[in-house]
């Protein structure tokens, strides 16, 4: 597979949208099917309002993980013909996507397999850094991706930050 024309990878404060991530394999004639997975901010955490998510990364690197994990899909799940990968960087408010992704398959299965796939380990390994600010708390918590340790999901607090008002 042709990694250029297949893949279409984005890491940036100006996300595509799923508009455009659905064009992008929708455009592969032998497809028959499009999966999507969208990631937004929600407004709660363990009890906490949450009024936003700022994500942090160093691009080139980001986007060359995002790369490796797109052909690890593809040769995990044959079938997929193109996928749509893309994250934000910055602030993102409730409600707002921060990651969208689409694959595109002859057949629904392998599509909705791959997606779920890459949102599980784009979690896991892309080095993407999350920020998440509270209502009405001086305190935000970065926060380190899903983890999996000893076969076991976790989630690992990384460090308190106290925000001026």
């Amino acid at each position: 597979m042709d990694s250029e024309s297949s893949y279409f990878i984005k890491v940036s404060e100006d996300l595509p949208t799923l508009e455009n991530c659905y064009a992008f394999c929708a455009r592969e004639p032998s497809c028959g099917a499009v999966s999507t997975f969208v990631g937004i901010t929600r407004d709660n955490f363990q009890g906490k309002k949450v009024t936003k998510l700022s994500y942090e990364s160093y691009v080139p690197m980001a986007e060359k993980e995002l790369r490796k994990l797109c052909t690890e899909a593809t040769e995990k799940f044959p079938s997929v013909k193109r996928i749509a990968a893309v994250h934000i960087l910055g602030d993102c408010p409730v409600g707002k996507a921060s990651v969208i992704l689409a694959t595109a398959s002859p057949h629904r299965r392998e599509a909705i397999n791959c997606c779920e796939y890459l949102i599980d380990e784009l979690k896991a390994r892309i080095p993407i850094w999350k920020l998440e600010v509270y209502e009405g708390d001086a305190d935000s918590v970065w926060k380190e991706n899903v983890e999996w340790h000893e076969g076991k999901r976790r989630r690992v607090m990384v460090k308190q930050t106290t925000h001026e008002k």
